[in-house]
């Protein structure tokens, strides 16, 4: 059964369709329509055109959306790099790097990732899957749709399967998509008592089988860090992800730098963080159809240097933008503040930046469907009370949306 609906008038519509995948962007290419409205059927755009004009042409059953004053529609945001499923707090670790304790330091006192690991590991599927729909809806209510959410704070088959199953539970329970990621390379355990190629070894050849039976993830991440992996040990371990189809993704060059020539040599789709990342390494990646995903919260979280990413787009690269939110070093989770923030330290372009919030943040994930507005794609839609998009970044993040559509029903109202 046929499932219309009609939505306009948008004074603005940015459909960010037609624009290159890689590169620098100007403002001056970005598709905007004006007066018009979007016809959408079982979720999915038909067509965008003249509101009075498809007014005139809808049929008898096709539920209308007026919006009232001026709108600026943009597609629904993605946030590819997250960690929002997880157990505890880390306010102390914060408070204690600010006042200049140095990471080994906040260890010793018990923080660091391994913190955040203790206490998932003490959290209960139920507790797991209620804080990452809380922390999902608050993604959505600021626009983004669809959200990438990794494991890694389980580190063993068991608890790993824990963090994965509540992902997928949540999904089920919540508007906004969440695409699972398994970083089961987060760091080896305290608790394994073998080597990390051993450790690697046991997750690639109990935990990937699972993945696949049960449809867990598709998507298979490493940290390849001085503290974390190192390129030799993730080696095996990709190329069996890589045997079994699994699409792969990395945390690359965000102290020291590696990571991201290990992403381009197994050809993955992004390459997260490179706030380490120098003249050669982005050379290396503009050559490649690797990602540059920047984490601009990390920075934020640290007090550290951003990504590159006007260097990274003037050669060449693709630039996706995502929050990172996580417990440790990303503890804002708003996409677009972090955006914002990034855009004017690193001087892009509003172009540049919603691209890498939409339609390159959807290639970082895999997904065709969505990050534009056109016909065929999914009629996820971010809506801003305004008449000139260049509002949004403009209020570096405070500007919030006043709707958002998902498959093309309304699921935040911010006057309901």
């Amino acid at each position: 059964m046929k499932n219309l609906k009609l939505i306009g008038p948008f004074k603005q519509l940015v459909t960010m369709a037609n624009l290159p995948l890689k590169g620098a962007l100007k403002d001056e290419q970005l598709e905007i329509l004006a007066d018009v409205g979007i016809l959408m059927e079982n979720g999915i755009i038909q067509k965008i055109g003249d509101f009075d004009k498809l007014v005139s042409e809808a049929s008898k059953t096709t539920v209308h959306i007026k919006l009232e004053g001026n709108h600026v529609g943009l597609p629904g945001f993605i946030d590819a790099h997250t960690h929002i499923c997880f157990g505890g707090t880390r306010a102390k670790d914060y408070a204690m790097r600010n006042a200049g304790k140095t990471y080994l330091e906040i260890a010793k006192a018990g923080g660091g990732i391994w913190d955040t690991v203790t206490e998932t590991r003490k959290a209960s599927s139920e507790e797991l899957i209620k804080k990452t729909i809380k922390r999902a809806q608050q993604h959505l209510k600021n626009g983004v749709t669809t959200v990438e959410v990794k494991s890694g704070y389980g580190l063993s088959v068991n608890e790993e399967l824990k963090m994965l199953r509540a992902i997928k539970k949540a999904n089920t329970d919540i508007a906004i998509d969440l695409i699972a990621t398994c970083l089961a390379a987060h760091m080896k355990p305290k608790d394994f008592s073998g080597s990390h190629a051993e450790y690697l070894a046991e997750i690639s050849s109990s935990l990937f089988p699972i993945l696949k039976e049960e449809k867990l993830a598709n998507r298979i991440d490493a940290f390849i860090e001085e503290s974390a992996f190192s390129r030799e040990d993730i080696r095996p371990y990709f190329s069996k992800a890589k045997a079994m189809g699994f699409d792969i993704t990395v945390h690359a060059d965000q102290f020291s730098t590696g990571g991201s020539a290990t992403a381009i040599e197994f050809d993955a789709l992004s390459a997260d963080h490179l706030e380490a990342s120098t003249d050669k390494e982005i050379a290396l990646l503009a050559k490649s159809n690797v990602i540059a995903t920047a984490l601009p919260g990390a920075s934020l979280g640290l007090g550290c240097a951003f990504t590159p990413a006007r260097k990274l787009l003037d050669a060449g690269c693709c630039l996706a933008i995502a929050s990172d939110h996580n417990p440790g070093s990303a503890p804002m989770g708003d996409l677009l503040t972090q955006a914002a923030i990034l855009q004017s330290f690193e001087k892009l372009s509003n172009a540049e930046v919603l691209a890498g919030i939409t339609y390159r943040a959807a290639a970082a994930l895999h997904l065709k469907d969505r990050g534009e507005i056109k016909e065929g794609f999914l009629a996820d839609l971010a809506l801003f009370h305004t008449d000139n998009y260049n509002e949004i970044l403009y209020h570096q993040g405070s500007f919030k949306p006043c709707m958002v559509f998902k498959n093309g029903n309304l699921v935040y109202d911010k006057h309901s």
